[in-house]
């Protein structure tokens, strides 16, 4: 199954959070909360606990844009490794380039970023890679490629990161168009509107 390419607003309004992470599709969950279609509004029975788990993990794999066989294999990694398997399991998601590029702010949703490595716009330590995939390292160096430092949109968003807040394991520079992934983060520096723990229920049914 192909990557999901349509409207990030409708399955957001389906999932019952914000995807994209944006104001603009904030505003529309703010106006229609409720799922999209025609029966979108109608009153459903208590759900099983069967899809109440499901449901979680289609918020996390769709908030970070992965098809089923890949996030199924990062949680199997996550699986295997020693910790707590929710924290890990978000850490390694966190990890991966197209999500630090989003928090670095060089892109504004994770679509975008995704793009900007796919076209090779960035650089980790000051090499060209175009996997979106790609387990950054504490302590990796992530820009943007100087020729690409003019584009409009990277420029808009750079713009927009005086606004934002970093997220506090990254260490930026913008004006250098530099981030560091200084740290992992804990579990309460993630502000995700997860319950691990169902995924974790969901896998292992």
């Amino acid at each position: 199954m192909g990557r999901f390419r349509g409207s990030i607003t409708k399955q957001s309004r389906r999932e019952g959070i914000n995807l994209a992470e944006t104001e603009k599709v904030q505003k529309y969950l703010d106006k229609r909360p409720y799922a999209p279609g025609q029966h979108g509004q109608r009153r459903k029975g208590r759900p099983s606990d069967y899809s109440v788990r499901l449901r979680e993990k289609q918020k996390l794999s769709r908030l970070y844009g992965m098809g089923e066989k890949q996030f199924r294999n990062l949680f199997e990694e996550a699986s295997n490794v020693p910790g707590v398997t929710g924290t890990v399991f978000l850490q390694l998601l966190e990890r991966r380039l197209d999500n630090v590029v989003f928090r670095m702010g060089f892109a504004s949703t994770r679509r975008q970023a995704r793009q900007f490595v796919g076209h090779g716009h960035i650089l980790v330590n000051g090499k060209k890679v175009d996997i979106a995939s790609y387990r950054v390292k504490i302590g990796d160096q992530i820009s943007v490629d100087e020729k690409s430092r003019s584009m409009g949109f990277i420029q808009e968003n750079m713009e927009a990161l005086k606004r934002r807040r970093v997220s506090p394991w990254i260490e930026m520079n913008p004006e250098t168009f530099t981030g560091t992934f200084s740290r992992l983060p804990a579990r309460e520096d993630l502000a995700l509107p997860i319950n691990e723990n169902f995924i974790i229920e969901y896998y292992s049914r």
